[in-house]
């Protein structure tokens, strides 16, 4: 399975009881769980996971579960696509904007970084910019050298 790396925005984002009931299609964050479906379609993987709609965030024991197993997730993924929704493909090859996504200032995203194997980085209009270890001297200037957790080591 494919698992996606994005930043929230309040209120944007698609949660699980509106993927279930089809409602709100009308929301901008459908285009990042399309692009990861069709990714994960055209790299061969018959399931993708995105956290806001495929946690089920009115269940207590349901999100505890999730925020405990997701190390585990992004590590077990074949590939983790980063989104970065800030980054569009027009700007490029600019490191600055690269460097000036949010993704690089959101908690969350250490360890969607160093669990997977395999992690692309993607534009927001869907350009491949590279995976984690040919971005690996950006990522590290980015995050205050994580060289260590980027080439793959194992935290298990």
């Amino acid at each position: 399975y494919a698992i996606l790396s994005h930043t929230w925005t309040n209120g944007a984002e698609v949660t699980y009881d509106e993927l279930v009931t089809g409602a709100r299609k009308d929301k901008a964050s459908y285009a990042k769980i399309r692009f990861c479906g069709e990714r994960a379609a055209h790299d061969g993987l018959q399931y993708f996971w995105v956290d806001t709609c495929c946690i089920d965030k009115s269940s207590s024991a349901e999100l505890t579960e999730a925020l405990n197993c997701m190390f585990r997730w992004y590590q077990s993924s074949a590939k983790c696509y980063v989104y970065l929704s800030d980054v569009s493909s027009s700007r490029l090859p600019s490191e600055d904007a690269f460097l000036g996504s949010r993704w690089f200032i959101r908690g969350w995203t250490l360890q969607e970084l160093i669990a997977p194997e395999v992690v692309e980085f993607y534009t927001a209009d869907d350009v491949l910019l590279g995976d984690k270890l040919s971005l690996e001297g950006i990522i590290n200037k980015a995050s205050g050298s994580l060289l260590f957790g980027v080439r793959g080591a194992s935290y298990s």
